[in-house]
C-alpha cells in the first residue's frame, strides 16, 4: 500500500506542470500571474485557442504542414534504412561485421555538439542550408540507436525461418521484407514513435538550417510567436498545448504496442 502511495504521489508531481499548462491555456494573463495561483480557471477563456491558432504571427496550419513533412519523411527514412542495416548486422556474415557494429555503437557516445560545426560546413558547401535536406537526408542513412534496437529484436527471431526461405530460393531482400518485416512490426513501431517524437520536438535542426519563415516548423513557429507576443502568456500556453496534444494522443493510441515492442526487443548479443 505504501509503495502505491509513493507511486501515485510521484505521478501527480509529474502531472502538475502539464495540468498547469492546460489550465493556463484557458485563463487570462492576469489569472495566470495571480498569486497564490488558481488551480481551476474561472471564467474559462476558450477563445484563447482561436486567437492563438488564427494569429497572423502563428500560422498554425502552415507550421503543421511543414512539421508533418519533416517528421513523416524522416521517420520513413530512418525506419527503412535502419532496418536494412540492422538486417546486415544480424543475419549476414561478412568480414569486419562485428567491428563495424562496434563502431556504429561507439557513435552513440559522441556528443552531437562535437559534430555540429563540421556538419553545418558540409551542408553549406553542398548548398543545402536554407532547405529541408539537412534535416531529412541524414535520416536515410540509419541511426545507431535504432539499428541497435532492430538488430537486437532480429536476434530473437529463429534463424530457421530465414534459412527455410533461403532454401526455397529467396534472397536477402525477399527474406528481409517478406519474412522478417512482418515479425518486426513491434520494434519498428517503437522506432517510428521515438523518431516521430524527436523530430516533432526538434528545435536546433530547423533553427540552424531553415531560414524562410514560411518553412518554419511548429516548435520554431512557437519560439517566434513568443518573441512577437511578448507577455501574452494565455496565448502562448494555448499554442504550446496545441503543439503538445498530437504527441500525447499518439502515445496513448500506440501505448500498448510501444510497451510490447520495447519488452520484446530484449538484450541478446
Amino acid at each position: 500500500m505504501a509503495r502505491h502511495l509513493v507511486l501515485i504521489t510521484v505521478s501527480l508531481l509529474f502531472l502538475i506542470p502539464f495540468w498547469w499548462l492546460i489550465i493556463s491555456s484557458v485563463k487570462s494573463t492576469e489569472q495566470i500571474l495571480t498569486y497564490p495561483p488558481r488551480w481551476l480557471p474561472d471564467p474559462i477563456h476558450w477563445e484563447n485557442y482561436r486567437l492563438a491558432l488564427t494569429s497572423p504571427t502563428f500560422p498554425f496550419l502552415t507550421l503543421l504542414q511543414n512539421t508533418l513533412f519533416y517528421t513523416v519523411t524522416s521517420t520513413i527514412g530512418t525506419v527503412v534504412s535502419s532496418t536494412v542495416v540492422a538486417y546486415a548486422f544480424a543475419r549476414m556474415r561478412f568480414w569486419g561485421r562485428d567491428v563495424l557494429f562496434s563502431i556504429t555503437l561507439a557513435t552513440l557516445l559522441l556528443p552531437g555538439v562535437v559534430t555540429l560545426i563540421p556538419t553545418y560546413i558540409l551542408f553549406q558547401r553542398l548548398g543545402w542550408v536554407g532547405t529541408y535536406a539537412p534535416l531529412i537526408v541524414p535520416h536515410f542513412f540509419g541511426s545507431a540507436f535504432n539499428i541497435f534496437l532492430i538488430r537486437q529484436f532480429m536476434l530473437t527471431v529463429p534463424r530457421d525461418m530465414s534459412d527455410a526461405a533461403r532454401v526455397d530460393g529467396a534472397g536477402d531482400f525477399t527474406i528481409l521484407w517478406r519474412v522478417m518485416a512482418p515479425l518486426l512490426q513491434p520494434v519498428l513501431l517503437v522506432v517510428a514513435i521515438l523518431h516521430f517524437m524527436y523530430t516533432w520536438n526538434d528545435f536546433l535542426g530547423p533553427l540552424l538550417y531553415v531560414d524562410d519563415a514560411s518553412e518554419y516548423t511548429l516548435v520554431i513557429g512557437l519560439y517566434a510567436f513568443r518573441s512577437r507576443m511578448a507577455l501574452q502568456w494565455h496565448l502562448l500556453t494555448a499554442a504550446a498545448l496545441a503543439i503538445t496534444l498530437p504527441l500525447i494522443l499518439l502515445f496513448f493510441v500506440a501505448q500498448r504496442y510501444f510497451i510490447e515492442g520495447v519488452t520484446l526487443t530484449g538484450i541478446k548479443g
